[in-house]
């Protein structure tokens, strides 16, 4: 029975980057949500590459080759160009070739609507799922994080993802009150381009502005200031120029996206019943999700809340394992799932 299970998936269908966790064999697949299409001048379009090797081409490509990111702000955007992306992770999960389709759980943001749950469901269904279950992404990442998802006692989860960030308090393997907003790390670096635009006239792209988040971004300012140097298409002169900028830079730039996930924390504990919160008070906040790993975020949090923040042991893949937890049990599959 167990080898007829045994090609299951879960998947973090996230906007930045695509996760497949396989039944028994963990993480099997962690590719940036990216796909290159060619138009073929007949209104089609043929797919030429897809994840890591599509990610390099964003901004590089010629008229008639696009880079696509088909997952926006954590829904689908791009119909078509999903179900590819997701035939191609399947098929490279799989490995080998199966007679049984894979049965599947997805994660989906909180709040979304029953149009793009029916778009998630379909697209997975064509791309070659036998059934898919979707799961809410707070709820996966909870037990991710090793939460106590069952116990009758509140637990804060702060799930901050590339497109959305998600924001719940649970109990008793259910959402009690949740918030999505989609502020995430693309609003981050979008922050940036625009920063270094007004500031320096100098036009840079999203994967450079997230080399530079990477490198030097924080939430909050300390002693310590790094720089780097930027290289992109001077708007004044028209040609290419290299500019130095530092952490404090950064950390203005960053300060907008920043400042309203922690607002949309705040709203959060306010609106938690109070037993819960008095949990909350003794637990703390747990951060997962890859904008977790923001330097200085969770000191921020802690000096804004007053509370204990807890970022996840490994953020950027606890929705997945989370949703690979919930594969494998499928009574616990049954509590939580939402379609």
């Amino acid at each position: 029975m167990a080898n007829f299970f045994g090609n299951d998936l879960a998947i973090d269908l996230g906007t930045s980057n695509t996760l497949i966790y396989a039944n028994g064999k963990g993480i099997v697949c962690d590719e940036p949500s990216v796909v290159v299409v060619q138009n073929d001048g007949r209104g089609g379009r043929n797919v030429l590459a897809v994840g890591r090797e599509a990610k390099e081409m964003l901004g590089r490509t010629p008229t008639a080759v696009t880079a696509i990111r088909p997952i926006k702000d954590g829904v689908i955007a791009d119909f078509e160009v999903t179900e590819e992306m997701l035939r191609h992770f399947i098929k490279k999960a799989q490995q080998r070739k199966s007679m049984v389709k894979p049965r599947v759980v997805i994660c989906v943001p909180n709040g979304i609507t029953e149009v793009e749950k029916r778009a998630v469901c379909e697209s997975a269904e064509s791309a070659g799922a036998r059934e898919v279950h979707l799961i809410e992404e707070p709820m996966a990442a909870a037990i991710g994080a090793e939460l106590p998802v069952v116990e009758a006692s509140g637990n804060m989860i702060v799930d901050i993802g590339g497109g959305t960030t998600e924001v719940a308090v649970i109990s008793l393997a259910g959402i009690v009150y949740s918030r999505s907003v989609r502020i995430g790390g693309d609003k981050m670096d979008e922050a940036i381009v625009q920063h270094i635009k007004k500031r320096y006239n100098l036009l840079i792209g999203t994967n450079s502005a997230e080399e530079i988040k990477i490198a030097i971004g924080t939430a909050h300012p300390d002693q310590d200031i790094q720089s780097t140097s930027v290289k992109g298409r001077d708007m004044m002169a028209g040609v290419p120029r290299t500019v130095e900028i530092d952490s404090v830079e950064v950390y203005e730039a960053l300060s907008e996206p920043v400042s309203a996930i922690v607002d949309t924390i705040k709203v959060a504990l306010e609106r938690t019943p109070p037993e819960l919160a008095a949990d909350i008070v003794d637990k703390g906040i747990v951060l997962t999700g890859g904008g977790a790993m923001l330097p200085n975020f969770d000191h921020r949090l802690r000096e804004e809340t007053g509370l204990p923040v807890i970022i996840a042991s490994d953020p950027a893949h606890c929705v997945v394992m989370g949703t690979g937890k919930v594969l494998e049990n499928v009574e616990f599959l049954s509590q939580v799932k939402v379609h």
